[in-house]
């Protein structure tokens, strides 16, 4: 199994360091964030290192999605949220802080006021269809 040392993540996996698990198979595990947004904010991950969204294979990214939906519908029938954020982030720039490939459940509530929305601003559609051109010609 690939595995870095250093990583917090890796080292839950392992048993090194506690946490309050949710839920474990082969590929998976989701435990308990332990600096919540909101009530039961959750982590998914693979059990094998993988430090992004372009790192992770295919089928394991689908195994942890898997996993996703399975946690963030017992999170929906348990706490019954207002809505759910499924939060990935790759990247500084994109406030990722462990670079171990992990997805947030974060159950939302109307007044909770956690900062994650950009808002509403309508894009220049000819802007957005040039670069809708430039991504595709990588796909």
């Amino acid at each position: 199994m690939r595995t870095d040392s250093n990583c917090i993540f890796c080292k839950i996996v392992a048993g090194e360091i506690p946490c309050v698990k949710l839920y474990e198979d082969e590929l998976t595990m989701a435990f308990m964030d332990i600096n919540p947004g909101n009530e039961g904010h959750t982590l998914v991950i693979p059990k094998e290192h993988w430090e992004d969204v372009h790192a992770i294979p295919s089928d394991l990214i689908g195994s942890t999605v898997k996993t996703v939906k399975k946690i963030a519908t017992a999170v929906e029938e348990t706490l019954n949220p207002d809505g759910i954020n499924l939060v990935q982030a790759n990247g500084k720039g994109a406030a990722q802080s462990v670079f171990h490939f992990h997805m947030h459940i974060l159950p939302r509530r109307m007044d909770d006021e956690l900062k994650m929305n950009w808002g509403l601003r309508p894009g220049d559609m000819d802007a957005i269809k040039e670069v809708c051109e430039r991504i595709k010609k990588n796909l």
